[in-house]
Parts: structure tokens; C-alpha cells; sequence
């Protein structure tokens, strides 16, 4: 969903070159290292809860509460010197008051402003990523292709990529080239006043500008570019920017819209109309003129910078900065700062701060202020103007030694991160992030 944070995937990335293998050649003894010695683990848990005043299910009104616990499991598998196997799989279980409303009705006194008990208040998403990653041997050229799945109850995705990195300059610089492509496929669930065409059940002059879609295809192309360099024994920095074109029904199907030149019409105890944007008003709930409509087509194009000073022994200074725009007229700056610091050989703490703003979409407006004359309309905030800050904590133990262990497994080391987030339309959230990775021993 739109309005849900998109809940991430984790994967913690690690090439250890540590073991060493003879290569004879020409009749010249050299050695060269394996890009990973053993099988590692990485495994990390989530948890997620927002809140805010625009749902989109709700026409750009209602509550956005939302839960989601989530696991990965990562496992990095050396084939041979060369070669590594890496699977992602990840599930993801949210309870949603946002997404309940799309069918509100089952509920005596329905309104946008608390959880009915639909089917859709909750829900799983579970993922798997597959990657295979190749390294020549003097190590300066790496090539890698992935597939990934995805589900959950409305949406099913299928992807397949690959990229090349060159290393040069002693290893000091690195360019990379990545490709992917996502065949989506929607299977839409609409407003639950106008799933079966008898709009006279629940109003019989209620006659919505709806049409069933007569395709779900949601198909997204990718192309990534990246240069990295080491400055100094301190300074590195990395550059990059991406091509995104997405195809498709690009709308969310369960968002309703609210025409301004439309007459009202509800279900529910009436006594509530004349304030139904308060959120006192309990026991209403307003039958959608139209569900969402965007264009079939959307250009991204993000263009970043990473800056990373290593100040002494205990202070290390990240920042990033990422440009953005789009073809639906959304222009954007994220700005971010995190300062590792080393208490110990084993304990790191992280400070962060991140930075961001957005413009308006040009086929945003808010609840009731679209005309049904339009060709596209939206209510959902995420295309909106708002500016975000968002705090966090990090805190990691690493244990180069791996004495603590489980059956044939070492910890190598173990990650805490929290971040809260405050967004300018209202919605604020928390996540908090906890990662163990192990080594097979």
C-alpha cells in the first residue's frame, strides 16, 4: 500500500577475502584470496508502527495507523574461490487501519477515523532474492545476477537483474553498471461500495464514476550508475544515478476520491454530515465517487552523492546527498548525517539525522478538491508538498573473533538501530531494527 511504508527488505552485504588458495599458472606459483571464506548469516527483525490524518483509502482523510513485524533471513554461500550464492528471504506481517477501510461496511457505526474489522486490517508480504556473484581473479572485476519474488494479497512481483563492477587505480576506484526489471501484476481489490455494481444497496441515487480495470500489469525498468573513489587514507566518495521508468496501472486501486462538483452521498447515521472531516464524528462513512487515477507511465530519475571522512580512530563522518525529479512534477532533496563513533574495540555507536523534501504531484489535490472533470486524480499524501526530519540511533557490537557461538556458527556481530520520523502532513513513525550476523566456523 502507499500509505505503508514500503517495509523494507534488509541485507547486510560482506566480502571477506581471508583464505588462501595456490593458482598455478604458466608454471608461476601465485595465490589469491577467496572472496568469502565460510557460509554467513545474516538475520535481522523489525518492528514498525505509524500514525497520521490522510488515508488514501480514505480519500486523503482517516486514520493511517499501521503495525508491521518484520524477519530476513540472509545467507551467503561460497561456491568456490570466485563465486557466491546469496538468498534473501524475508515476511512481513502488518495490521493496517487504513487498509481495513476498504470495506468499512461490516462495522455498525463505520468511519475513516478508527480500524473496521475487514479482511484486509491485516496481512503477509513474504520475499525471496536470489543472487550470484562472480570475481575475477585478481578480484578487479565482479559480475553478479539476481531473481526475486514477492507476495501478498493483492500483488505479486517477479524480477530479474544483473550489474558489473570494475575496480582500478590499486582498487582505489570502482565503476558499476546494474540493470533490473519487476513484471508486477495487481490483483485489485476496489472500495467495498463498489465491488458488486448494486450501488442502490447502499444509496439509490449513489452513482460513482467507476470502471473495473481491464488490465493489472505494473511492469518497472531500472538502470543504475555508480563511480566510487578513494581520495585520501581518509576521504572517499561515490557518486551515483539512476534511470526508472515504470509502465502500467500505476494507481492503487482501493484509494478512494472525492469530487468537489459531486453530490454526498453515505453510509451510516447521518446526524454526523455537515462535520464529516472531524475527527469526533463516528458512525459515517462517505461512498466513493471514483477511485484513483494516474498516467500508465512515470519517469524517475535520482541522482546522489555519498561523502565518507575518517577523522581518527573513534570518529568516522558519513553524509549523502540524493537529488529527484519526475515527470509527474515531483522535485525532491534527502540530505543525511551519521557519525559513527568507536567506544571500544567491540561497542560503536551512530548518531543520524536525515533531512527531507518534496514538491507537489501535479495530479495531487486534498480530500474534496479534485473536479471530476480531470483527467487524473489523487489523494494520497505521499504525492503531496511535506518536508521530513528523521533521528536515529545506532548501536553495534562486532566481535572479530567470533568466540561466542551457535552449534557450527560464530557471532560476528550484532546491530541496534532506531529511527523516529515526523513528516510536516502529520504522519510520524518509529522503527526499530535488530540484526545478528554469524560466520560458519
Amino acid at each position: 500500500m502507499q500509505n505503508k511504508l514500503v517495509i523494507v527488505f534488509f541485507l547486510f552485504s560482506a566480502l571477506v577475502f581471508s583464505q588462501e588458495t595456490e593458482v598455478v599458472k604458466d608454471s608461476t606459483v601465485t595465490f589469491k584470496k577467496r572472496v568469502l571464506e565460510s557460509t554467513e548469516v545474516d538475520f535481522m527483525l523489525s518492528y514498525y508502527n505509524q500514525d497520521g490524518l490522510h488515508s488514501s483509502v480514505s480519500g486523503g482523510i482517516g486514520s493511517e495507523k499501521l503495525t508491521d513485524i518484520a524477519s530476513n533471513i540472509v545467507v551467503a554461500i561460497p561456491m568456490n574461490d570466485d563465486d557466491v550464492l546469496t538468498i534473501d528471504a524475508g515476511i512481513s506481517a502488518y495490521t493496517s487501519a487504513s487498509s481495513s477501510n476498504i470495506n468499512p461496511y461490516d462495522s455498525k457505526n463505520p468511519t475513516p477515523w478508527q480500524s473496521s474489522s475487514g479482511a484486509s486490517e491485516q496481512d503477509a508480504l513474504v520475499s525471496l532474492v536470489a543472487n550470484y556473484s562472480h570475481s575475477s581473479n585478481d578480484r578487479n572485476f565482479i559480475w553478479n545476477a539476481d531473481v526475486s519474488f514477492s507476495n501478498e494479497y493483492d500483488y505479486t512481483s517477479i524480477g530479474f537483474g544483473g550489474g558489473v563492477s570494475k575496480l582500478f587505480n590499486d582498487k582505489n576506484s570502482e565503476v558499476s553498471v546494474k540493470v533490473n526489471a519487476y513484471l508486477d501484476q495487481w490483483r485489485p481489490i476496489y472500495p467495498g461500495e463498489l465491488r458488486n455494481g448494486n450501488f442502490s444497496s447502499y444509496n439509490p441515487l449513489f452513482s460513482p464514476n467507476f470502471v473495473a480495470w481491464d488490465s493489472t500489469a505494473r511492469n518497472s525498468y531500472s538502470a543504475s550508475i555508480s563511480f566510487s573513489q578513494v581520495l585520501t587514507k581518509k576521504t572517499q566518495f561515490s557518486i551515483f544515478f539512476d534511470l526508472v521508468q515504470q509502465e502500467g496501472k500505476l494507481s492503487s486501486p482501493y484509494h478512494r476520491i472525492y469530487f468537489a462538483d459531486k453530490p454526498n452521498y453515505y453510509f451510516g447515521n447521518p446526524s454526523f454530515i455537515p462535520n464529516y472531516e472531524n475527527t469526533s464524528n463516528a458512525g459515517v462513512y462517505r461512498l466513493a465517487d471514483a477511485i484513483e487515477k494516474l498516467p500508465s507511465s512515470r519517469f524517475k530519475l535520482p541522482i546522489g552523492l555519498r561523502w565518507n571522512y575518517y577523522i581518527n580512530e573513534t570518529f568516522v563522518v558519513r553524509t549523502y546527498y540524493r537529488y529527484y525529479t519526475d515527470n509527474w512534477d515531483i522535485t525532491a532533496h534527502t540530505a543525511s548525517i551519521e557519525v559513527p563513533i568507536k567506544l571500544t574495540d567491540k561497542f560503536t555507536v551512530s548518531p543520524m539525522y536525515r533531512y527531507y523534501t518534496q514538491t507537489q504531484s501535479k495530479y495531487f489535490a486534498p480530500f474534496e478538491k479534485h473536479l471530476s472533470t480531470e483527467e487524473f486524480y489523487t489523494s494520497d499524501y505521499d504525492l503531496s508538498s511535506f518536508n521530513a526530519n528523521q533521528y536515529g540511533l545506532g548501536v553495534s557490537y562486532t566481535d572479530i573473533f567470533t568466540s561466542s557461538k551457535i552449534w557450527k556458527f560464530g557471532l560476528k556481530n550484532i546491530d541496534f538501530r532506531f529511527n523516529h520520523y515526523n513528516r510536516s502532513d502529520g504522519l510520524s513513525s518509529n522503527i526499530g531494527s535488530l540484526g545478528f550476523k554469524f560466520v560458519m566456523q
